[in-house]
């Protein structure tokens, strides 16, 4: 693939930078800079993602027919890039980068009217209901209940780690219609609304403390839960075959955008701070080297996924390399967190449970060190949980084993 940016890239690469200064406003930065996991307040990022919508550029990923932008892979490299370099928030939450592509790939005509125009103006928050206690990345073993009761199923049971399901409006949820000898039959994927009667979330506290005073992840509970059957995605008992669908969306994501941005982070933070020695931590050849390496690894993550999504614009199946990005895209994410809070030094030992206490006025809080110090500890916590959600590293290994090497 041609790398090297043509006259109209370089202009786009200019709207893009216009677009951000614009719109990516004090409130959304300072946030972001003081965020504890990569994401801002639910306000903040409806107004980002609104505003991106307007200008038509809210999901590059999509179809042109459902408001796409038809771009070419130069031009979603650079727009991913720079609103990762400016620091912008993540586009990517569940209604879009999960569920639409589902609904997409297997909704009714009904569903596809009813939600994608909503998902696309960010009207409606999504929230993903797959894990289970018991049930992670086995996902098959789940067993939350849903029995047909004329027109509507009845769900009892519940679903964990679900992220951001405070916020939600609608839920993705995968339930037992039947039990089989096989267990990835007899499930089926249903939209539900979390408005509906019997639903209870209760919030899960995490090692980085609570984000802001909005909890990350929860517990929902279904007691007696009617869901119509017309909310059922594709045929009953066929649910796994849309969440693998829906899994190479989720694991299949951009990683080196993101991780260009971080390690540009450490990098300044390494220049600012001081080793045991007196001299700069940047200065410290072990560092550097742990920071070389993990430079050429993203460089290497970089050029995969250009090649990949390429692929995937040529009309390609992602198939089993979501799973090699996944697994990659993880290890470097808690890589560049290690090395954050190696560069930082003693400044991440004072645990600051709400970064965003001084944004708010609240001068009272107390804090050591300077204000990037703040957020290393809590992020390094957050990050252990890349391994592990959409399928733990072993599971990517596995997969990748039987897949592409056949083992």
């Amino acid at each position: 693939m041609d790398l090297d940016f043509s006259a109209e890239d370089l202009a786009f690469r200019e709207e893009v930078r216009s677009f951000i200064a614009a719109n990516f406003d004090d409130d959304m930065r300072a946030k972001m800079t003081q965020s504890k996991n990569g994401h801002i307040d639910k306000a903040g990022q409806v107004r980002w993602l609104k505003r991106l919508h307007e200008k038509g550029w809210i999901v590059p990923d999509w179809p042109v027919e459902y408001g796409g932008t038809g771009w070419a892979a130069a031009q979603k490299y650079i727009y991913d890039m720079e609103m990762a370099l400016a620091g912008a928030p993540s586009t990517g939450n569940m209604g879009i980068r999960m569920c639409a592509p589902v609904v997409m790939a297997f909704g009714t005509p009904e569903q596809k009217a009813q939600h994608l125009p909503k998902i696309l103006a960010t009207d409606v928050w999504w929230c993903q209901g797959y894990s289970e206690p018991g049930s992670g990345s086995d996902l098959a073993s789940l067993a939350m209940k849903a029995e047909r009761d004329g027109d509507d199923y009845v769900l009892n049971g519940s679903k964990t780690w679900t992220t951001y399901g405070q916020w939600a409006d609608w839920m993705f949820c995968l339930v037992r219609t039947s039990q089989e000898p096989i267990r990835q039959m007899g499930i089926s994927f249903l939209l539900l609304d979390m408005k509906s009667p019997g639903i209870t979330i209760q919030p899960i506290r995490t090692l980085d403390g609570p984000p802001q005073g909005d909890q990350e992840v929860n517990q929902v509970f279904f007691d007696n839960v009617r869901v119509p059957v017309s909310n059922r995605i594709g045929e009953e008992g066929q649910g796994w075959t849309y969440a693998k669908y829906l899994l190479q969306f989720e694991r299949g994501n951009a990683y080196a955008p993101g991780l260009t941005n971080q390690l540009a982070k450490v990098r300044k933070i390494a220049g600012l701070e001081r080793a045991d020695d007196g001299q700069r931590v940047l200065d410290d050849p072990d560092f550097r080297r742990k920071l070389s390496e993990v430079q050429i690894k993203v460089e290497a993550l970089n050029a995969t996924e250009l090649r990949v999504f390429a692929g995937r614009a040529a009309g390609e199946a992602m198939g089993a390399t979501s799973s090699m990005l996944k697994l990659e895209g993880s290890q470097m994410q808690q890589a560049i967190t290690e090395l954050a809070l190696e560069a930082v030094g003693v400044y991440a030992q004072p645990f600051v449970e709400d970064t965003w206490a001084h944004l708010r006025g609240e001068t009272n809080v107390p804090r050591a060190g300077p204000d990037y110090a703040a957020t290393v500890a809590p992020m390094y916590f957050n990050y252990r949980k890349t391994s592990i959600y959409a399928g733990s590293n072993e599971i990517q290994h596995n997969i990748m084993a039987k897949m592409v090497l056949g083992l």
